[in-house]
């Protein structure tokens, strides 16, 4: 996962996993084929969650990481690291009119069917190309470029997104991930956070079952 000397990655690469591990789960409930997935998916929690918090995390890198690093560059030979930024900009760009195309085929009872799958394909294929170019390059440039201070304040704006969904937003992040990971992120969590994980919010959000009740093979 990188050295990095500056900032801590842990909470960032946590929810790009739990990112490819929604994608890989609406996949497969879009290629189901005995029963309509547009219901499926448009009825699930998880299909809101995920584009809850990919917004949330998308739209505040756009608000807090990217400006902090522009600025971090200015005057500086730097035009391979801007053009780097100008491409995480970019991936972002098309991501939001593909969640939205996708609801309009879900709610569309004529040709809805017929283009989800693709949709979902151009979903899974573009937002897991941005997900690998920003660990391979951008966090590193991350690392160098943005102080403790800077990145604390991407870790707010990302929070107060998530907002009401604190409870459920941690853990989602948490699903389906080894224990001993579970146990570094908790560990670098305030006490009455891991406390309110572990005594109430994991219990609720496996009773929630965001996607399984409707896609066995999901869990």
């Amino acid at each position: 996962m990188g050295d990095f000397k500056n900032l801590d990655m842990t909470m960032m690469f946590a929810i790009h996993d739990a990112l490819r591990r929604e994608l890989e789960r609406i996949a497969r409930i879009t290629s189901r084929v005995d029963e309509d997935p547009r219901h499926v998916l448009s009825t699930a929690v998880g299909w809101e969650l995920f584009k809850k918090f990919l917004t949330a995390h998308h739209t505040s890198e756009d608000l807090t990481v990217w400006p902090a690093m522009y600025k971090a560059l200015e005057g500086r030979d730097a035009q391979s690291e801007i053009a780097l930024l100008d491409a995480m900009e970019a991936e972002h760009a098309v991501i939001d009119p593909l969640l939205a195309d996708i609801d309009t085929a879900l709610a569309d009872r004529d040709t809805g069917a017929e283009r989800l799958g693709g949709l979902v394909d151009t979903l899974c294929t573009d937002l897991r190309a941005h997900l690998d170019h920003e660990e391979r390059e951008a966090l590193a440039l991350m690392d160098l470029t943005m102080s403790p201070e800077e990145w604390q304040t991407f870790s707010v704006e990302q929070k107060n997104r998530i907002g009401s969904d604190a409870n459920r937003y941690l853990p989602w992040l948490l699903d389906d991930i080894d224990a001993a990971r579970v146990a570094t992120i908790l560990g670098k969590l305030p006490p009455p956070l891991r406390a309110a994980y572990e005594t109430e919010w994991r219990a609720a959000y496996e009773e929630l079952d965001i996607w399984a009740a409707k896609d066995p093979a999901a869990r």
